[in-house]
């Protein structure tokens, strides 16, 4: 038996991303050109990739096999996508778009569909791993995002959340004893 399968994925997806939302609503838009370091994405860019990462995983949906799949042209054409210049709220909109397009289409798929085996280059992967990817991916770039913050001086949301925890639960403390 299964326990996670395709509305679970797609609700685990848009918890992840309802916090990289958040963190795009968090930095500054005249923050957005800001590049960690040298060859790295600006936060604009970062937050673009993420949100037009999942296309791909929608791509390998459709595909039997990979062979003979373009990937220099997929990943040419989603960096010249990330590389857009587009305004704070037109990326939040894109985030939002993007990510309600795939925890759909997510929500679609037949729970026979994730045990599927794909061959791929680089190693074999169930249907269910690959779908899993997006998610994995974007935790791993909102990370990257969370510690930009830090470097522009805000203090990331889910850390103001468990800083508020905390002290709710000292007052508590403090009020028992």
């Amino acid at each position: 038996m299964n326990y996670y399968g395709a509305k679970e994925l797609a609700e685990a997806f848009r918890t992840v991303r309802k916090n990289t939302l958040i963190i795009a609503e968090d930095i500054p838009e005249d923050k957005y050109g800001f590049k960690p370091a040298p060859e790295t994405r600006t936060v604009a860019q970062t937050l673009a990739h993420v949100a037009i990462s999942t296309r791909w995983a929608i791509e390998m949906a459709k595909v039997k096999s990979v062979a003979g799949f373009d990937f220099p042209a997929l990943f040419k054409a989603a960096k010249e996508e990330e590389s857009k210049p587009r305004s704070k709220a037109e990326l939040i909109e894109l985030l939002k778009s993007e990510g309600d397009r795939f925890a759909s289409f997510l929500e679609g798929l037949k729970e026979d569909f994730f045990p599927e085996v794909m061959e791929l280059p680089f190693g074999n992967k169930t249907r269910f791993e690959m779908m899993l990817g997006p998610k994995e991916h974007e935790m791993h770039h909102r990370a990257q995002l969370m510690l930009v913050e830090r470097m522009l001086g805000i203090v990331p949301h889910l850390t103001r959340q468990m800083q508020q925890r905390m002290a709710e639960a000292e007052k508590t403390r403090a009020a028992t004893t």
